[in-house]
């Protein structure tokens, strides 16, 4: 009897405590804390314990990034160094609340979309590293997203249109998404458009996810945080033809996160012309040299995906 009431009142302790922290008196860091929340499957039928849905579809629409009709302009030829052809560097970003690591890599042309070739039959993802090994690259990182229910997806189904050295290998020509890829120019490409659209615009190698950062130099808008802080993985270009990867560790004591708007500022410091987010979470991580060189958030180490951006 004892015992259940003292579990009774801790609960209602709990309980309270978040009550105080969620809804106020600070508006920034309810929004920020449940923002958060809300972009992690199992953080966000917590969040539903306290708001209800048109309270948070409010707070989402005060930390929130702008959508774009805005595509990359392709008409880009990059004329790279000989001397940094075969250059990759990598840097330890740090900021208020995130870690994490940007690899530079010089020359586009190196860049391609490793794919489960399985996919019609909708089998489990791979590794980012099996990927990379099996197409004897030297790094990558996951790219699109994936069909995930309850936080226990395979990485075998992706979301949206999915091409292959210019060719549509999932989804479908009439499928409208955000667009994450590379030309035949190797420039990178990111908008909204259909399946057909990519192929028209001569995509060699592209995924689904969202939101675009930047378009032809232009930043979206963002209003408040641009959302909550969790690991990300963001893909960029400069002017230079250099391609931009970054992975921000999250969901740890190190390092909570990165907020949308973080990831622009990062873009944005670093001379991006165009840049988008790629799936993120528990589904972040960059590997170099055969190994892992970030902190995946789970302790049994990074997800399997269907898609995964390789240096080769």
């Amino acid at each position: 009897m004892i015992a259940g009431v003292l579990i009774l009142a801790g609960m209602i302790t709990v309980y309270g405590s978040a009550m105080i922290v969620l809804k106020g008196p600070s508006v920034t860091v309810s929004n920020l804390l449940t923002s958060t929340m809300m972009e992690t499957r199992t953080l966000k039928s917590i969040a539903r314990l306290f708001f209800s849905e048109e309270e948070m579809e409010t707070i989402m629409n005060r930390n929130s990034v702008s959508d774009t009709d805005e595509i990359t302009d392709s008409e880009t030829d990059f004329v790279i160094d000989e001397s940094k052809k075969d250059k990759i560097e990598i840097i330890d970003i740090k900021g208020p609340t995130y870690e994490g690591k940007l690899m530079i890599v010089y020359d586009p042309s190196r860049i391609h979309l490793a794919v489960n070739s399985d996919l019609d039959n909708s089998n489990e993802g791979y590794f980012v590293e099996e990927y990379v090994k099996a197409n004897d690259a030297i790094a990558g990182i996951n790219a699109g997203g994936f069909d995930d229910p309850n936080g226990q997806g395979t990485g075998g189904i992706p979301y949206g249109i999915v091409i292959q050295d210019g060719e549509l290998v999932s989804g479908g020509l009439d499928d409208y998404n955000s667009v994450i890829g590379f030309n035949e120019q190797n420039k990178l490409i990111v908008g909204n458009m259909t399946g057909r659209q990519a192929l028209e615009y001569g995509l060699r190698d592209a995924v689904t996810f969202k939101p675009i950062f930047i378009v032809n130099y232009v930043p979206v808008e963002v209003t408040g945080t641009g959302g909550g802080v969790n690991p990300r993985t963001v893909i960029g270009q400069r002017e230079d033809g250099a391609v931009l990867l970054l992975v921000i560790d999250g969901r740890q004591t190190t390092s909570l996160g990165a907020s949308y708007s973080d990831c622009i500022d990062i873009m944005t410091q670093y001379g991006a012309m165009n840049a988008a987010n790629l799936d993120g979470g528990s589904s972040s991580v960059m590997v170099y040299d055969g190994q892992i060189i970030n902190n995946v958030v789970s302790m049994n180490g990074d997800r399997k995906v269907p898609t995964a951006f390789i240096v080769k």
